[in-house]
């Protein structure tokens, strides 16, 4: 079979001793004796970028990322911490990728594993590239039924427009997010407010469950791979649209 960018990556990245990997936010990430080394990132927030972000020794971000911009990158939240983002699209050696991986794992694992290591592993170069719904699971013929319905749904009812956060739709009465649609490695999920009083009844059907983030301020989020109607989806939008619309909004609803 035909070894594609993610398989290459988990070939390097499991290579080391006691290298595990495990899933944050979607994303993989791996790991040594409970520190991470390394995250796979694929489109993080809309950004089109195939990366890894590797805890890189000190100097290597500034260094990198001003010799080869186009290759290399200060990724965000652990970029102020010394990571380093490397494009594995960009042209750059299998051979080099391993390189800066074994620096990152070396940088936290405990002496006698980097001992253990040896030679850099040499792996052959990932032939398949991956497909539009590998870069960007919304683009799955089920996610962009969901994500059309949903679509029609809001930009039906008054001064609702469509944004984007975080790299996915979202729906908004005014300036203020009532709906959004997202996958973030489990499958297509639509995100509605219906307030803390309604979803442990909700949450007692298994295709809801509460959002990473919003589920403590009402949020409940819907797994449309396990099914959902037309009026389900139009009566959570418009319940969470009347809990976020202003009083001249709510009076133009038909």
């Amino acid at each position: 079979m035909s070894k594609d960018i993610s398989a290459a990556v988990r070939e390097v990245c499991l290579s080391f001793p006691e290298a595990e990997e495990f899933l944050s936010h979607g994303s993989p990430n791996f790991r040594v004796r409970g520190k991470t080394f390394a995250m796979y990132v694929v489109n993080h927030h809309g950004d089109d970028r195939i990366a890894l972000w590797l805890n890189s020794p000190e100097g290597a971000q500034s260094f990198h990322t001003r010799d080869e911009p186009t290759r290399f990158f200060v990724p965000p939240y652990v970029g102020p911490r010394g990571w380093l983002g490397v494009e594995l699209d960009k042209g750059l050696s299998w051979k080099r990728i391993a390189a800066l991986v074994r620096a990152a794992y070396e940088k936290v694992a405990p002496a006698p594993l980097s001992a253990r290591i040896g030679k850099t592993i040499d792996i052959k170069p990932p032939t398949r590239a991956l497909s539009a719904t590998e870069r960007d699971p919304l683009q799955a013929p089920a996610a962009k039924r969901a994500v059309a319905t949903l679509r029609s749904i809001c930009l039906a009812l008054p001064e609702v427009t469509e944004g984007e956060m975080f790299g996915h739709p979202v729906w908004r009465a005014g300036k203020r997010s009532f709906a959004s649609a997202y996958d973030q490695g489990k499958g297509p999920r639509l995100a509605f407010w219906v307030g803390s009083d309604r979803q442990g009844l909700l949450t007692t059907d298994r295709r809801y469950a509460l959002p990473m983030y919003t589920g403590h301020i009402g949020w409940i989020e819907l797994d449309v791979g396990k099914g959902c109607e037309h009026d389900e989806v139009r009566a959570l939008a418009l319940d969470s649209y009347r809990h976020f619309a202003l009083k001249r909004m709510l009076a133009a609803l038909p």
